[in-house]
């Protein structure tokens, strides 16, 4: 299975014995919309990944507004859900990928082989006229047994070591004015990490909320080196997971995510934030 399928290939395979979808919708700002929903209608047998309660663990001083979640507290949750290590899951959002891609991220932490994105989501699914349904499933639980691969993800410490070794390439994945800190709308403090180079996550979907396709991609991304280490990060460790999804796509072995973001980083006062375009 490929990482990333159509709505045609799940609509073939959304019966498959061993498949489970997942729907990622999530809204940030109002947290109540993802679900409701979902609950409204969806992919038939689709499970509901909440991008606060399932995907992030609860908030504390640092991490970040949506901080990592444990992988036995995530693991369980899928057990509970009818998810096992070998099923193959399929995972879609109606915000341009953003959120599925932090569902998939999650998953590669926890070990998970077989998952994908839905190219281009819920809307490709609805433009289809695929069928829809309000059921709720009732799966039968299973054990889920976690292999954790901790080097897919940054921690603060790390980010820090390897700008000051200028080991490693760091991305900002938020919107251009965010990066400079013109128009901060979410987080108390604007500007982005010293070093950090801007790449808008939104610039690796197209108008109907696809990937891009190779060429544009490589494009897009073809300052980027492929021999140093890339730490991506965002506002809080979610639209980052787009860029991180295209960049695993194109090939590069070396990009890892920092959770906590920018709304980490900002949380420890010795450290620096820069406004100037790098």
């Amino acid at each position: 299975m490929d990482t990333l399928v159509s709505a045609s290939w799940l609509k073939e395979h959304l019966y498959d014995a061993n498949l489970a979808v997942a729907d990622c919708r999530f809204v940030l700002g109002s947290p109540d919309k993802g679900r409701e929903a979902y609950e409204e209608e969806h992919i038939p047998g689709a499970r509901y990944f909440d991008l606060e309660k399932d995907l992030s663990a609860p908030k504390a001083e640092h991490g970040g507004r949506h901080p990592w979640p444990q992988a036995h507290v995530f693991a369980s949750k899928l057990g509970g859900m009818g998810i096992g290590n070998d099923t193959s899951i399929i995972l879609y959002d109606a915000q341009g990928g953003a959120m599925a891609a932090r569902a998939y991220w999650v998953l590669k932490y926890i070990g998970h082989k077989h998952v994908a994105l839905l190219d281009g989501g819920y809307g490709a699914w609805k433009a289809a006229e695929y069928p829809v349904t309000h059921e709720i499933p009732a799966p039968v639980q299973m054990i889920y047994e976690p292999h954790v691969q901790e080097e897919w993800i940054h921690s603060m410490e790390d980010v820090r070591q390897s700008m000051d070794k200028e080991r490693a390439v760091l991305i900002d994945s938020r919107a251009h004015n965010r990066y400079t800190g013109e128009a901060e709308t979410i987080d108390p403090v604007g500007g982005h990490i010293p070093g950090a180079v801007n790449y808008d996550w939104q610039k690796v979907i197209d108008e109907n909320g696809k990937l891009k396709d190779e060429e544009a991609l490589r494009k897009h991304f073809a300052a980027l080196p492929q021999d140093r280490e890339v730490i991506v990060y965002c506002g809080s460790g979610v639209t980052a997971c787009a860029n991180l999804f295209a960049l695993e796509r194109l090939g590069y072995k070396n990009a890892r995510l920092y959770p906590g973001s920018w709304s980490d980083w900002i949380t420890y006062e010795e450290n620096k934030i820069a406004k100037d375009q790098e």
